[in-house]
C-alpha cells in the first residue's frame, strides 16, 4: 500500500488479506526503505464464529516508562515463548502524567518496541490519557470495522475475534449515565452480538480495594451502578481494568451494585478459585446473570499499597504484574 502524504502520522488500510495467515511488511518509501526484518510480521484475525484457544495479554496503568513496566514487558516475553498472545489491551493511563506525545513515545513507542511490530493493540482511555495524542496514535473503529455495532467514536468501541466479542468503554470521558449515548450503544451493541464469549474492559474499575477504593470514587461507582447491570443481564464474561495499581481478581459474580459491605453470598455464584488446579475452573450455564469474573490489572507499570480486602476478590495482590503467576493479564479462551 502506498501514502503518498507528506506527514508523520500515517494511516493506511490494507485489503484482500486472508484470515488467520501471517503477513510479512516492511515500511520505507520509493526511495528508502525504513523498516523490514523477520520481526516484522503480524496474523489476521481468524474467521468470526468458531472456537479457538485465543491468548490475551491486558496491561493496565503500564504507562511510566519505568523498570517496573519493563519488567512486566520482559516477564510476558518469557512467558509467552513459543505460543505469542494473539490480542493486546491496554487498560488505560497508558502514558503518565497527561498523554502527550513524547510521553507516549517512552511509554508506549520506546518500551514495547517489538511487541508492537507484531500483535495487534487495542487500548483503552485512562484518565492519565487527556492528551491528543491518544486519538492520533490509535486508529480505532467507529463505524464496525471489526465486528460489533457502529459506536460513531473512538472513545469506546467493539471488535470480534473467533468467537469473543470484545467491548471497550470509556469510564473517564463519556457519559456514564444509563441514558447516555454509550450505555445506549452498549445495549445495542451486547443485543446484537451472538458470539459464545464476552469480554468487556475499560480504565476504572468497579470493585477495588487497591490504591483505589470502589466504595468511594465516582467514576468507579458509575460503572459499577450503571455499566455493571447492563454487562450481567447480556451475559458478559468477563472484565478488565485498570486505575488502581495493584492485582485483584473476583469470585464469579452477579448483582453487586453497591458498596463492598453490601455484597451478599449470593451474589457469589461460585466461591471457588476459578483454577483447573484448585478447585476447577468457573462453569456457567450461559445467559442473563449466570456470573461474571472482574480483574484489576493496574500493576503493569507501577505498584502502590491499598487494604487489599474487597470481599469480592479472591486474589488481591499487591505485586508487579511480572511477579504474578502470569505476567500482568495474561488470559486464555477457548
Amino acid at each position: 500500500m502506498d501514502d503518498a502524504a507528506r506527514t508523520t502520522e500515517h494511516e493506511v488500510r490494507l485489503t484482500g488479506l486472508t484470515p488467520a495467515t501471517q503477513y510479512w511488511y516492511s515500511v520505507g518509501s520509493s526511495t528508502e526503505m525504513l523498516t523490514e526484518g523477520d520481526g516484522f510480521r503480524f496474523t489476521t484475525s481468524p474467521p468470526v464464529g468458531p472456537a479457538r484457544e485465543t491468548r490475551i495479554w491486558a496491561i493496565g496503568d503500564s504507562g511510566t516508562a519505568s523498570s517496573d513496566a519493563r519488567a512486566v514487558r520482559d516477564a510476558f516475553k518469557v512467558f509467552t515463548q513459543g505460543r505469542p498472545a494473539d490480542l493486546w489491551l491496554m487498560l488505560g493511563d497508558n502514558a503518565y502524567g497527561t498523554g502527550t506525545q513524547a510521553e507516549y513515545q517512552a511509554a508506549v513507542f520506546d518500551t514495547y518496541p517489538e511487541i508492537l511490530r507484531s500483535i495487534p493493540l487495542w487500548p483503552a482511555l485512562g484518565n492519565h490519557d487527556i492528551g491528543s495524542p491518544y486519538f492520533d496514535n490509535f486508529t480505532l473503529p467507529t463505524a464496525a470495522e471489526a465486528g460489533g455495532v457502529a459506536s460513531g467514536t473512538e472513545n469506546y468501541y467493539s471488535f470480534d475475534f473467533a468467537n469473543i466479542h470484545f467491548v471497550c468503554l470509556d469510564s473517564d470521558r463519556s457519559d456514564r449515565s444509563t441514558s447516555g449515548a454509550m450505555l445506549s450503544w452498549l445495549r445495542n451493541d451486547l443485543g446484537a452480538t451472538t458470539q459464545q464469549w464476552i469480554v468487556a474492559y475499560w480504565h476504572h474499575a468497579p470493585y477495588t480495594r487497591g490504591s483505589h477504593d470502589s466504595d468511594g470514587e465516582g467514576a468507579l461507582i458509575e460503572m459499577r451502578g450503571n455499566v455493571v447491570p447492563i454487562l450481567e443481564a447480556h451475559g458478559v464474561d468477563l472484565v478488565l481494568c485498570g486505575h488502581s495499581h495493584v492485582y485483584e481478581r473476583s469470585f464469579l459474580l452477579d448483582g453487586h451494585y453497591d458498596v463492598s459491605a453490601t455484597l451478599t453470598p449470593d451474589m457469589i455464584l461460585d466461591g471457588g478459585s476459578g483454577r483447573e488446579s484448585g478447585t476447577g475452573a468457573y462453569r456457567k450455564a450461559g445467559g442473563a446473570h449466570a456470573g461474571t469474573v472482574y480483574a484489576v490489572c493496574g500493576c503493569s507499570g507501577r505498584v502502590d499499597s491499598g487494604p487489599l480486602d474487597h470481599p469480592a476478590m479472591h486474589v488481591s495482590l499487591g505485586t508487579s504484574g511480572c511477579r504474578n503467576r502470569s505476567p500482568a493479564g495474561t488470559t486464555r479462551i477457548r
